[in-house]
């Protein structure tokens, strides 16, 4: 049997002490509160359009910690108190903030324009976006993720309300899915998830 010489020797024990050291970078998990759903949903990715007009992708966000919400304008109380909710996490986030982005995706494309989904989400935090578009397009996100809405009938006054999911869903910089947030839980829980992801390199 032919021995390995010492140099070769010694290179293969370096490479297996990489593959090792690489092995428990990979299987690393973080000590999220919030539901953790690394592996079980898929990465961030749509075609929609911007509040500003601009077609966008998930893949322009890459390089930021995104959460992701299904609501709409004309929704009386949980999306602009889901809102004020994330502006306050932004806050509390500190100089980190920058690095994150709320994307709001209206539910409700006939009267979520852009012009109308820029107003909304300014008023609340400017790191906020609101995302429109085809409603084919907002009902393969909204399945993707396992969302759901519905319009409701239309009121006497030609207005109606559309039901949908309340969750949130958080993606580290990479695009990978980490976790899931409701309106119940708490607002440190998410503060803390968040800065765990913007603080730690956004391992996926």
């Amino acid at each position: 049997m032919k021995l390995l010489h010492p140099k070769h020797l010694a290179l293969l024990f370096l490479l297996l002490a990489l593959g090792t050291l690489v092995g428990c970078h990979r299987d690393k998990k973080l000590p999220f509160r919030l539901t953790d759903v690394s592996g079980h949903m898929p990465d961030l990715d749509f075609k929609l359009t911007d509040d500003h007009g601009k077609p966008v992708t998930g893949t322009d966000y890459r390089g930021k910690v995104v959460v992701l919400y299904f609501g709409y304008t004309h929704c009386p109380d949980v999306c602009p108190l889901t809102m004020a909710q994330l502006h306050v996490v932004m806050q509390r986030l500190g100089p980190l903030a920058d690095k994150a982005r709320i994307l709001f995706v209206s539910v409700d494309p006939t009267r979520d324009t852009p012009p109308v989904m820029h107003a909304y989400v300014n008023a609340f935090d400017p790191r906020a976006v609101g995302l429109t578009g085809d409603p084919r397009d907002i009902e393969a996100l909204s399945k993707r993720y396992r969302s759901a809405y519905t319009r409701e009938p239309d009121g006497k006054d030609g207005n109606y309300e559309v039901s949908h999911s309340s969750a949130m869903y958080v993606f580290d910089s990479k695009g990978a899915a980490r976790v899931l947030a409701t309106p119940a839980d708490s607002q440190d829980d998410l503060v803390h998830d968040l800065h765990l992801l913007l603080d730690n390199g956004n391992p996926s």
